[in-house]
């Protein structure tokens, strides 16, 4: 049997992609700016640290925006994979239990009623016994002496 077509994971980063892409942009520009000053010019004035700082800035921006982009996407994928393991793990089960031949082979969730519930209470042994405060075995209370 073919694999039914399944819809398309959410993708983040359309507005991040547009960002990323501006700040390379800028980054492009402030760097050519910086080139053009650097080769024209003879001594360094306050448009080459406007340029430089401009370039390192917007090349960071874009770096940084850059891994919070594909970072969102890895994580978009990972959770688009856990949805489809539960559903196909849910399904699993939810076939086993109607394609069982005895109620044996398949272990039911626990549910409790008022008899299983009396029975569990009374295998379980409680830390303290909240009406005296005592622990079991008569160790004394929990309270700071």
């Amino acid at each position: 049997m073919a694999e039914p077509d399944r819809p398309v994971p959410h993708r983040p980063g359309a507005v991040s992609l547009f960002f990323v892409a501006k700040a390379g942009v800028f980054a492009v520009g402030f760097w050519s700016w910086l080139l053009v000053l650097v080769t024209t010019g003879d001594r360094v004035t306050g448009a080459h640290v406007l340029a430089a700082a401009g370039a390192v800035t917007t090349s960071l921006v874009g770096v940084v925006l850059g891994v919070r982009l594909a970072l969102q996407r890895s994580a978009a994928a990972r959770h688009a994979e856990l949805k489809r393991l539960l559903v196909d793990i849910s399904w699993n089960a939810f076939t086993a239990a109607g394609n069982a031949e005895t109620s044996g082979t398949v272990v039911p969730f626990p549910t409790l009623s008022g008899d299983d519930e009396r029975g569990t209470r009374e295998r379980v042994s409680p830390v303290f016994d909240r009406s005296t405060g005592e622990r079991p075995g008569g160790r004394g209370g929990n309270r700071r002496r």
